[in-house]
């Protein structure tokens, strides 16, 4: 076989690699000095969602309230449903201590 023609064999599998993208979900903290509240929420855009939040046209959810909000915390995900998991976890602890630390120390389930 010559080398234009292994070339060309290798073709489709470097684009399909060229476009296999993993998915990566975050979990994310934000805060809201205005009304000295924390929100915690899941997303596979980080940048998106943050700017969504400080929308005030678009934001019609109770975080509308508190803008601006900062980004205080991303924590990354390879799916949805493992991001969803921790973002339930979080919440279900209604915890301020749990939510600074968090921010201090990472997420460690």
């Amino acid at each position: 076989m010559n080398r234009e023609a292994q070339e060309e064999e290798l073709k489709p599998a470097q684009i399909v690699l060229a476009f296999f993208v993993m998915d990566q979900y975050y979990v994310y903290i934000l805060y809201s000095e205005l009304i000295d509240k924390f929100y915690v929420g899941q997303t596979g855009d980080m940048d998106k969602r943050l700017l969504f939040h400080n929308d005030s046209q678009r934001n019609n959810i109770w975080t509308k309230r508190g803008i601006p909000w900062v980004l205080k915390k991303a924590i990354l995900f390879n799916s949805r449903a493992e991001a969803l998991k921790a973002e339930k976890f979080i919440k279900s602890q209604k915890s301020r201590k749990v939510i600074l630390d968090i921010i201090q120390n990472g997420y460690n389930k």
